[in-house]
């Protein structure tokens, strides 16, 4: 029977759900039945229909068990958007296991860094980081170890040239002990049913955090965090019908965004992902061409690559129902050239890792605010509290920790209860971010509390000048740092990245923020770069700047 999304309220006022107190794993059973026959994930033009990706969920799971995966075992992950991972996920949720979700692109350090943390003893990779795993397995309390080819679900005859067209992609890996092959596994197993031995209250799900201002920390997500989350975002569109819409899968899997969204909310409401292991602007614009998807989520460097990419600009977008935008709000020309092209919403989105990527949403069908990333999603609370003391509720208007309260926040931090306890206080999650609510309960996030750039006592928010660099007609991307400052202790430092056929010079990039920024707010500095570090989600990351400008200083003689 098909799910009926009721909502209604004034802007500001969250509606409310009750959320079905049913795990990922039983959702993909009944979806299997429910719509067994319609596509559930794409990838590379092979579609995998719902009541297919039930069976091989059950093949794996049955190969998992046979290797001695139980309930309450940790596997990690280490793959991009690939079948093999929504498969791998849901068949480690069906036996009761939890995830442990890897960032591919991360050192070996960082790897073993988190595989230690996470104690897991299965790995499943991709075939062209097997030697990075090989190579640290001896300090970790890996196993074994399952590798996935990128081709492994191409359809024919991609599958049969894919090898040798990219030879550099495809690793043919030799039989040896403690490594088996995906495909090898799924093969040797029944589709029937495997019993469920999901638990709504246990852990299922390990994800990191970026890492963006320190060591990375593995948040504990169950299954009623994992599960409820995606029902409250399912419950923000109640016209959408079930079965009967689709989106891009770029957010990435081993991230808590595309956790949420590309992998678990196509299986509650029927959907349609279409998987896409690379973002790049070319194969987003051709999977835009081939399939038409209703939803075009990204982040802000993936809009922005896209806007200034030729193909982009002559494409007809008519078939967009919306834009997703997380990780970071939308500078304002983005929004502009967007909702200039398409006419269509652009619905920012804010949460963390922590409360599994969740909290806010442009509400749907409403007039955006700009700035703002909308208001709580069923079930949300938020709430603003001083800087000082984190006990002070402020008012309307002003600024402070966001704090948000909600089902969908996690048990805590793995392994660190210190930590733990400061992001988790009286039922709250301690964001920090800074923002503030307007008096129809909108958020506005300012920036984060650790980026806060204080220099000759003033407080100020880098994410305000880089929306100015932004606006800059010759910019293409920008980010602002606070570096140490003799005089003023902390100073205002801005790297820059210059559109394609353009010259600036720093004097010019200064001149223009003057004319948009309070004197003390207006970069000293300036750096030019041909491209920002960014994480897997393409936001850009400010620590590494400051990180990049500090070890530049001590070099200097």
């Amino acid at each position: 029977m098909e799910h009926v999304w009721h909502r209604s309220y004034a802007p500001g006022v969250p509606p409310a759900i009750t959320p079905s107190k049913t795990t990922m794993a039983r959702i993909l059973q009944t979806s299997a039945q429910r719509f067994a026959d319609q596509t559930a994930f794409v990838y590379m033009g092979t579609r995998i229909r719902f009541g297919q990706l039930e069976g091989l969920v059950n093949r794996f799971a049955r190969a998992l068990a046979e290797i001695g995966v139980g309930s309450g075992d940790t596997v990690a992950m280490l793959l991009p958007n690939l079948p093999q991972a929504v498969i791998a996920n849901h068949a480690v949720y069906r036996l009761g296991g939890i995830t442990a979700m890897n960032n591919p692109l991360y050192t070996e350090s960082e790897l073993q860094a988190q595989l230690n943390d996470s104690g897991a003893r299965l790995l499943i990779t991709l075939d062209l980081l097997l030697p990075r795993a090989l190579k640290i397995k001896p300090q970790t309390r890996l196993t074994h170890i399952i590798t996935c080819h990128i081709n492994d679900y191409l359809p024919f005859p991609k599958k049969q040239l894919f090898p040798f067209v990219k030879k550099q992609m495809y690793r043919k890996v030799p039989p040896q002990p403690g490594v088996s092959e995906f495909l090898d596994l799924i093969g040797r197993h029944r589709p029937d049913p495997v019993p469920d031995a999901s638990r709504w209250e246990d852990p299922a799900a390990l994800i990191y955090t970026g890492g963006t201002t320190g060591t990375s920390k593995g948040a504990v997500l169950t299954h009623a965090n994992i599960a409820t989350v995606v029902q409250q975002f399912r419950a923000w569109f109640p016209d959408l019908r079930d079965g009967q819409e689709s989106l891009l899968g770029i957010y990435p899997i081993f991230h808590s965004a595309g956790y949420s969204v590309s992998q678990n909310l196509p299986i509650l409401a029927g959907w349609t992902c279409i998987l896409i292991p690379r973002p790049e602007p070319g194969v987003i614009i051709e999977s835009l061409k081939k399939y038409r998807p209703g939803f075009l989520p990204g982040v802000p460097t993936i809009f922005t690559g896209l806007l200034n990419h030729p193909d982009f600009k002559q494409l007809d977008l008519s078939f967009i129902k919306g834009f997703f935008a997380g990780a970071a709000p939308l500078p304002p020309e983005t929004v502009r050239a967007l909702t200039d092209k398409t006419g269509k919403g652009i619905y920012d989105v804010y949460g963390l890792t922590e409360n599994a990527a969740f909290a806010t949403a442009t509400p749907w069908g409403a007039k955006a605010k700009p700035g703002s990333v909308g208001v709580p999603l069923p079930n949300t609370q938020v709430k603003i509290v001083d800087l000082e003391t984190g006990e002070k509720e402020l008012p309307a208007g002003e600024a402070g920790e966001i704090c948000i309260a909600g089902p969908q926040v996690m048990a805590g931090y793995h392994n660190k209860p210190e930590e733990s306890a400061t992001a988790l206080r009286q039922g709250w999650l301690y964001s920090g971010d800074i923002g503030y609510l307007d008096e129809d309960g909108y958020l506005f996030v300012v920036d984060r509390k650790k980026d806060m750039i204080i220099a000759g006592g003033y407080n100020i928010y880098p994410k305000e000048i880089d929306e100015v660099l932004f606006s800059h007609p010759k910019v293409l991307e920008a980010c602002a740092v606070g570096v140490t400052d003799a005089y003023r202790g902390e100073t205002v430092k801005a790297f820059v990245v210059v559109r394609p056929g353009e010259q600036l010079a720093a004097e010019e990039v200064i001149a223009y923020c003057r004319q948009h920024l309070a004197a003390y707010k207006v970069p000293r500095q300036v750096a030019f770069l041909e491209s920002l570090p960014k994480s897997a989600v393409g936001k850009i990351l400010r620590r590494e700047l400051k990180t990049m400008d500090a070890q530049a200083q001590e070099k200097t003689p």
